[in-house]
């Protein structure tokens, strides 16, 4: 299969391309990525497939002018973010909605998926622009946080939610990694903080007040979050901004 027969991508993502072609979905992967991408983040969303989680079915792991790719199900409609932008003033009931998925997802035991811990650990070594004292003070907390073994999305926020249907499927699970629920929240609150700390400190609020869980004990996760993500080098994210909430944790301990 090559690119030229499939069109246009209608998505541009930080690690991949994605294409509607045949009524199917076709996510082709960037080739500065490992030769296993496709077929890691097809186990992953396989596996959460698995646990109940409604998520779009993996077809076949398959190659497009060389590079990898995945095929997978097509699941028509808009995501949550879309729903949003065009209803503001629904803003607080469908972010609850994807917090009720995102808890279904933390219910998940995970089995045989990379560690959260070791992720984070590889991703802080390889952080740019911070200073090896900061690593190893980053890599010191890692290591002091409670383990947990549950399925952690990696990148959950409200564009990686689509309504369907009236179901919700999550999508994108390239990310995904097995270990503490906590983590996986402040990598939410961190997502939404990067555009509004207004829509953050809701999806905080209601997060803790479904769970039961503090922000105290997400929001520790911050330092160790902010680091890994400086390795991702997003074109949206600003890595100064990253530094800065590093920085800010440096100095109040």
């Amino acid at each position: 299969m090559n690119l030229d027969d499939i069109g246009e991508p209608f998505a541009v993502g930080n690690t991949a391309n994605i294409y509607l072609f045949e009524n199917k979905i076709i996510k082709v992967f960037n080739d500065n990525l490992p030769e296993t991408e496709s077929i890691s983040e097809a186990y992953k969303q396989e596996y959460a497939y698995s646990c109940g989680i409604h998520v779009p079915k993996v077809l076949d792991v398959i190659k497009v002018d060389g590079k990898q790719a995945l095929l997978m199900e097509y699941i028509p409609g808009k995501t949550i973010g879309e729903i949003i932008s065009r209803n503001p003033e629904q803003e607080e009931h469908y972010m609850s909605l994807t917090i009720d998925i995102q808890q279904r997802i933390h219910q998940c035991e995970g089995h045989s998926i990379e560690l959260m811990s070791a992720k984070l650990n590889r991703q802080i070594k390889f952080a740019p622009n911070l200073k090896n004292n900061l690593k190893s003070m980053l890599l010191d907390k890692l290591d002091s946080m409670p383990i947990e073994r549950r399925l952690c999305h990696g990148d959950y926020h409200i564009y990686n939610v689509i309504i369907s249907d009236n179901r919700a499927a999550t999508i994108d699970w390239v990310d995904a990694s097995v270990g503490n629920i906590r983590a996986d929240v402040c990598r939410t609150y961190l997502l939404y903080s990067q555009f509004s700390q207004e829509m953050a400190d809701t999806y905080l609020h209601l997060y803790c007040k479904k769970s039961g869980l503090s922000k105290f004990e997400i929001l520790e996760w911050t330092p160790i979050i902010a680091a890994a993500r400086l390795s991702e080098c997003v074109s949206t994210e600003s890595s100064d901004r990253l530094l800065r909430i590093v920085n800010h944790y440096i100095e109040e301990n």
